[in-house]
């Protein structure tokens, strides 16, 4: 085996363990909020679930399809779940940046999730 096979296999390993962290972890935050956890799989749907979780209104799955806007709608999106399991604004900035590494701190951590009472209007 060449040496830059088994660098491409290393590779290829861990890219897959992050990959399973991550459903896993993303599939525990939706079974936490109350919603099927199968939905992380499934794409845009996925993005669905993220506004409802968020407590923002559905029609923002739009939002999120629009280039240039769905980086500040995704920030605020992230910023709503974080705060919906009792996380401050700078884990919602994080999870959103670093969401490889923050979605399985939120899913398998002890966090709770309490639902959004009213989502600011905009």
């Amino acid at each position: 085996m060449y040496p830059s096979m088994k660098a491409s296999l290393v590779f290829f390993v861990v890219w897959l363990a992050v990959v399973v962290l991550n459903v896993v972890g993303g599939w525990k935050i939706l079974t936490k909020a109350g919603r099927p956890g199968w939905g992380v799989v499934i794409p845009v749907y996925n993005l669905y679930l993220a506004c409802k979780i968020a407590g923002r209104p559905g029609w923002w799955l739009v939002l999120l399809l629009v280039p240039a806007v769905n980086i500040a709608i995704g920030i605020v999106i992230a910023i709503d779940i974080a705060k919906a399991f009792s996380k401050g604004a700078g884990y919602g900035v994080a999870l959103w940046f670093l969401s490889f590494i923050f979605i399985p701190i939120l899913g398998l951590g002890s966090a709770t999730y309490t639902p959004p009472t009213t989502a600011p209007r905009f």
